[in-house]
């Protein structure tokens, strides 16, 4: 790893420092410009939250609504949903930013050799990572917007106001950066596409053990036992506070410590990847 500068050769032939921001911008340059070029990749991140929220809640809404206005409580946190529309929404926008990144350029970038030339120069080597992350969170920001933009053209609307749907973006957006490690950490370890495009399914069991569809109060047996150790069950039910009860700090607190461990791991794992790398590079 370099200085907290590094030297680049002007026109003229003369040297000049070159900040640390700015290598991270050469980097998140080119990784958004890859994005604007291939607008198919947005496409299938859309289908499968689109797909679940109206799946879901065109089987369950009168169901649950039902059990709710019986008086199985009026709150996600009584035992009832009141809103089922507004209490699917997490789930769609999780299932739209999850596993979104540019780990595919990455490795390209792997096999063509471009980044064994990138590392020959004197740009700073964890700026490769968080250049890209930069393209990763342009990514996530279009497809929350999408998706809390669908959310409120389906009558969903915040119980906190903009002020909360902002919150709710910054989750999203942040959850997506911090899942963003794993696929960055096969792509470092593996240099093969069909690896990094399966790295999406490792979220499947934390996505479906929680309580995606129904409250954790009418959850039984493993699956609340698992439900209560998954760190998205936090981040969901802190995002859906927003939503429908108003402000609660300490499920939204929950929800950010799940956040922050899993960028914890990813990171490390995506950094510590990135070393050996060019260690053995």
């Amino acid at each position: 790893m370099t200085d907290t500068t590094a030297p680049a050769l002007t026109g003229g032939g003369l040297t000049r420092r070159v900040g640390f921001v700015t290598d991270i911008a050469t980097i998140a340059r080119r990784a958004v410009r890859s994005v604007l070029r291939e607008p198919e990749f947005v496409g299938p991140a859309l289908i499968i939250p689109v797909f679940f929220f109206v799946v879901n809640v065109g089987a369950l809404e009168p169901f649950v609504e039902a059990g709710a206005a019986a008086g199985a409580g009026a709150g996600p946190m009584s035992g009832g949903v009141a809103d089922y529309r507004a209490f699917q929404l997490p789930v769609a926008i999780i299932f739209a930013v999850t596993g979104i990144s540019r780990a595919s350029v990455l490795v390209i970038d792997i096999q063509s050799g471009y980044l064994d030339r990138m590392l020959v120069t004197p740009i700073r080597r964890t700026t490769l990572l968080l250049g890209l992350m930069v393209a990763d969170i342009v990514m996530a920001l279009g497809l929350a917007l999408f998706v809390i933009v669908m959310g409120l053209a389906f009558g969903v609307w915040f119980e906190t106001g903009v002020l909360g749907l902002a919150v709710f973006l910054l989750l999203s957006i942040a959850w997506s950066l911090a899942f963003t490690g794993f696929p960055y950490t096969v792509a470092l370890r593996t240099g093969n596409p069909a690896a990094v495009n399966s790295a999406f399914l490792i979220f499947f069991p934390f996505a479906f053990l929680t309580p995606a569809f129904l409250p954790r109060e009418l959850m039984s047996g493993w699956m609340r036992a698992v439900a209560a150790w998954n760190p998205v069950t936090y981040l969901l039910e802190g995002m859906r506070t927003i939503l429908t009860t108003g402000w609660d700090g300490a499920a939204l607190a929950k929800g950010a410590a799940a956040i922050l461990g899993l960028a914890v791991v990813t990171f490390f794992m995506a950094f510590r990847s990135l070393a050996r790398r060019v260690a053995t590079g």
